[in-house]
């Protein structure tokens, strides 16, 4: 059976955006402010180093087993550490691959940017993926790559058709507080913040905006 998973509002952590703080003392503090899954990424770790981040970012949610840890890229790590799950991107692993080596009991998300990325999503066998991550909403400096903004229009576009092929939906890219609510208006099933979070001085705070902005979207929608 796979681990509870919650979407509502997925922190993505940036150890450099957290310094001088520890990203499990980040995390912990965005927690009881209102995120509701967190995913270990630091494109600049070694594995053994993103091994370390995620069992400290495990033990820092010790009591809060109903939010999910999922790691980003690396099987290996998610596997090692007894994750919940693995996030891949479009030059990743593929989904398939990842799900045969996670088994059934695991989470695996993907990353779309266009409609031609969500057909390769929907076309994976069934069961192989639980969430698609659709952005970048707006450009973002902590992803330069991930190709042109989608804008709400493009996401509300996206994340029907992934509703209507049995997929949870996320939204990421350039969200903050001030936009969380238009955001969450286009029928997503969560957000996905980086700098949102780990550069607030208070990630309680800013996570509890960030939650009410998303309520205010979905009232709206």
């Amino acid at each position: 059976m796979r681990p509870p998973f919650d979407p509502t509002l997925y922190l993505v952590t940036d150890t450099g955006l957290s310094r001088p703080r520890p990203v499990a003392d980040v995390v912990r503090a965005a927690v009881a402010g209102g995120v509701t899954a967190v995913q270990v990424r630091d494109k600049t770790a070694s594995r053994r180093e993103l091994l370390e981040l995620t069992r400290t970012v495990q033990t820092a949610l010790a009591d809060r087993p109903d939010v999910a840890v999922i790691v980003n890229d690396a099987v290996d790590v998610a596997l090692i550490a007894g994750a919940d799950g693995v996030h891949v991107g479009q030059d990743d692993l593929p989904p398939a691959e990842v799900r045969a080596l996670l088994g059934p009991g695991r989470l695996v998300g993907f990353s779309v940017s266009s409609v031609d990325e969500l057909d390769v999503a929907l076309a994976q066998p069934a069961g192989t993926l639980d969430l698609v991550g659709i952005g970048p909403v707006w450009a973002t400096p902590t992803k330069p790559d991930a190709g042109n903004a989608l804008r709400p229009d493009g996401v509300r576009a996206l994340a029907a058709a992934a509703r209507a092929g049995g997929l949870t939906t996320v939204a990421i890219g350039g969200i903050d507080a001030t936009r969380a609510a238009e955001v969450a208006a286009t029928g997503v099933d969560g957000l996905c913040v980086v700098s949102a979070v780990c550069v607030a001085p208070d990630p309680a705070a800013a996570a509890r905006a960030l939650r009410t902005a998303i309520e205010q979207g979905r009232v709206a929608a």
